[in-house]
């Protein structure tokens, strides 16, 4: 069994304990490009203890942005992406980048560019039509995705996470009721799943042993026209058998098929709608907009059930998310043979957690699982139940 707080080596990286801060937006680009609030955003949690920290999710193009707001791993945004690993580096923890187009999860109309999907589909963010990927997309989005993982490579992040997940881009093509192509990339599990294994393959070759590389898949979008489980493990295996990969981080839900299904708790439902584009909020005002966002009861570590299925099927190193607040998780989750865990709200709510709790003044985070925080990845993801520092 590991001790969750010991040095762990994730492929060719050396973590001081085997904690991940994951992937959550941060809202904190209005330009597109890092800004001071970002850095201190990840600061918090890497003072705070955890192992590794993640920047959510970077674009590997345009119009493979979720809004004009999203960073885009290029020349322009290369300075300032340097000058937060610099900054995180220097706390002792590390820092990994998620990587990924958003395919239907993009707001076409926000970027000025049509999203594309696998196939053809309509989009409830911009109202638009989401066009098919041609072939000539899939090639030009793969080298854009080298391109990215290069430039992330020398501007000093230590882990590439591929995004596979929650009904963006790659996910699209995997989910055969979202995938109707007739020709290599639709029909067959191999056919669907060889966009995302081409571009792991090549990011791979072009980074080598520099970074470590992982990838966040599905193991259920929790939704009948979504990724299932039996497929996705299927994929998983795949994937290891491939041998590119150093981790695979367990996430489910979809953004645009059933978002709380990854989160659980309360759903805030007048917050999330305030924050929407107006024919998006008068539609989350209907019925059909509230069992959009369906409530799903909170328990620690909610996912762990499936995630067990995958450690039964896999023997490559395993990053269990969902629900991880408390240190008898954490300590649950390594006697189950998984080999990290990720967190994402109990350090929204207290970024020193994992200190506090390596030095055994609590085991048990503080996260009432609200949801609140949900909504203000528009204007500063952050806890809202949180006092800010310094106020009484």
């Amino acid at each position: 069994m590991n001790n969750v707080f010991e040095p762990a080596t994730l492929g060719p990286v050396e973590l001081r304990n085997r904690t991940i801060k994951a992937a959550t937006f941060e809202g904190r680009t209005p330009e597109g490009l890092v800004t001071d609030e970002l850095i201190d955003y990840h600061l918090a949690p890497s003072r705070g203890g955890v192992g590794l920290t993640t920047l959510a999710y970077l674009a590997v193009s345009p119009e493979g942005r979720t809004e004009k707001e999203c960073i885009v791993v290029n020349k322009a945004s290369a300075p300032g992406l340097a000058r937060l690993t610099d900054a995180i580096h220097e706390t002792g923890a590390k820092i990994g980048g998620q990587l990924g187009h958003a395919g239907p999860v993009a707001n076409g109309r926000s970027n000025g560019v049509h999203a594309v999907a696998a196939s053809r589909m309509p989009s409830p963010l911009s109202m638009q039509m989401i066009r098919q990927a041609t072939a000539t997309d899939i090639a030009r989005i793969t080298r854009d995705y080298v391109r990215a993982a290069r430039v992330m490579t020398d501007v000093g992040f230590d882990v590439l996470e591929i995004h596979v997940a929650h009904g963006y881009l790659l996910n699209s093509f995997l989910a055969p009721k979202q995938n109707r192509r007739k020709d290599g990339w639709g029909g067959s599990l191999e056919n669907r799943a060889k966009f995302a294994r081409d571009i792991i393959r090549c990011v791979r070759e072009e980074v080598g042993d520099a970074v470590a590389v992982t990838a966040k898949i599905g193991m259920t979008e929790g939704s009948p026209v979504g990724f299932s489980m039996p497929e996705s493990l299927k994929f998983a295996q795949m994937l290891e058998s491939d041998g590119h990969l150093d981790a695979l981080e367990l996430s489910a839900g979809s953004s645009l098929l059933n978002p709380m299904y990854l989160f659980r708790g309360d759903v805030p439902l007048k917050e999330i709608a305030a924050n929407m584009p107006p024919l998006v909020r008068v539609g989350l005002k209907t019925p059909v907009g509230k069992r959009f966002f369906k409530a799903y009861p909170f328990q620690e570590a909610y996912l762990r059930d499936k995630a067990l299925e995958f450690r039964k099927a896999l023997s490559m190193p395993l990053i269990m998310l969902g629900g991880i607040n408390d240190k008898a998780t954490m300590d649950q989750a390594m006697a189950d043979g998984f080999e990290f865990v990720a967190m994402a709200r109990a350090l929204l709510r207290e970024p020193d957690l994992l200190n506090r709790m390596q030095a055994g003044e609590t085991d048990i985070g503080l996260c009432i699982h609200c949801n609140r925080c949900m909504p203000t990845i528009y204007s500063g993801t952050r806890c809202t139940v949180r006092k800010p520092e310094g106020a009484k």
